[in-house]
């Protein structure tokens, strides 16, 4: 049978790679002037609070069990306290750019863990798409490698390898587990809320004393867009398409998220786009076609029930 395009998927995809890359520079502004765990829960509490306001409005805020809310701890507590929190407080320290080129590296587990947990078989076309579109991100910060090894960046390069590790493990779990709860916005709600409540208490433990006076108003601009686009866009988006292609395809989209991460620092921070750029945006597109391109298959996790 022949399958029409799933315009929702394509919006999806879109939204995780276009948004997740302006996140990098978001978080870079929003900690200027606001300690780390405040942004991360003020964006998740936020979140949670729109989620919650939907789900009223379409009358399906409910309680999900305690079999489903195990479910949901799990990746709240991989993929937003740990990966999204580390990623924060890594960004008092590491560029964004090289935050980007770190968080690009997680395709990479989630192909191997994909593999592990038989989520797919083992490729070696999957394996050398990876590859080469990390070696395109590479390309790009190919003369700001050494910041790998300078000491001002170890701690926050600690956090970003904790970081994507969780975020890999947390994208697994959701493929495993995702398709017991049909309801997205529910399962986030609970997501958002349980992982807010741990970074206010983490907020507090590492900032007891807090000037909110101090925090500019561009900085809490860029709390709100994390919250909105960040995270309830960005966050719906990402387990849509979980729920449709393999953790790999959707993880591959990391890459996109650096041009965009790049773009945006040309746009506003005026760094300029070289030859080099050029280079790496070929790479990394190469890399995500062979990712993703199939012959005659369909995608076996697309079920229409």
């Amino acid at each position: 049978m022949k399958q029409n395009l799933d315009y929702k998927l394509i919006f999806a995809l879109a939204a995780v790679g276009i948004i997740w890359g302006t996140t990098f520079l978001g978080i870079r502004v929003a900690v200027e002037t606001i300690p780390p765990w405040f942004v991360t829960s003020i964006r998740q509490g936020l979140a949670g609070l729109i989620m919650m306001i939907i789900l009223l409005f379409k009358k399906e805020l409910k309680w999900i069990g305690w079999e489903n809310l195990k479910h949901q701890l799990v990746p709240s507590i991989l993929m937003i306290v740990v990966a999204n929190g580390f990623t924060t407080v890594a960004e008092q320290t590491v560029p964004s750019g090289l935050a980007s080129v770190i968080s690009a590296m997680s395709p990479i587990l989630i192909f191997l863990g994909s593999i592990l947990f038989k989520l797919q078989k083992p490729s070696l076309k999957g394996f050398v798409g990876v590859i080469i579109g990390f070696s395109g991100v590479v390309f790009i910060f190919k003369d700001g490698l050494g910041s790998f090894l300078d000491a001002d960046y170890r701690i926050g390069m600690m956090f970003m390898g904790f970081a994507i590790t969780a975020w890999a493990a947390g994208t697994i779990y959701t493929k495993i587990h995702g398709n017991k709860s049909k309801n997205i916005v529910l399962n986030l709600f609970y997501q958002f809320t349980m992982a807010s409540c741990i970074q206010i208490v983490l907020a507090f433990v590492f900032s007891p004393t807090i000037d909110v006076s101090l925090w500019s108003a561009t900085s809490i601009s860029a709390a709100l867009y994390l919250s909105i686009f960040g995270s309830v866009i960005a966050f719906f988006s990402y387990n849509y398409a979980l729920k449709h292609v393999t953790p790999v395809q959707v993880s591959i989209l990391a890459y996109i998220n650096t041009i965009i991460a790049v773009f945006f620092g040309w746009l506003i921070l005026d760094e300029k786009i070289t030859i080099d750029f050029i280079i790496a945006t070929i790479l990394i597109i190469l890399g995500v076609f062979i990712i993703n391109y199939k012959k005659k298959e369909k995608f076996p996790e697309i079920e229409n029930k």
